[in-house]
């Protein structure tokens, strides 16, 4: 399955998944950004996210977390 940046829950628990060490409370967006583009299924344009998408993943990657 092929991941764009809409799929936000989805991508919030691929990062819970392959990043289990990390603590989503403490990611800037910047490492946020590229954490989600480097996920393998991550298929989007890497320049198409925003700050809101960007919030709603790591607002949902802390829910995931919890």
């Amino acid at each position: 399955m092929k991941l764009k940046w809409v799929d936000v829950l989805e991508i919030a628990i691929s990062l819970s998944e392959a990043h289990e060490d990390l603590d989503p409370r403490y990611i800037n967006f910047v490492n946020l950004r590229r954490l989600v583009t480097e996920l393998p299924e991550f298929d989007d344009d890497p320049e198409r996210s925003g700050e809101k998408i960007l919030e709603a993943i790591q607002a949902a990657w802390i829910e995931e977390a919890e």
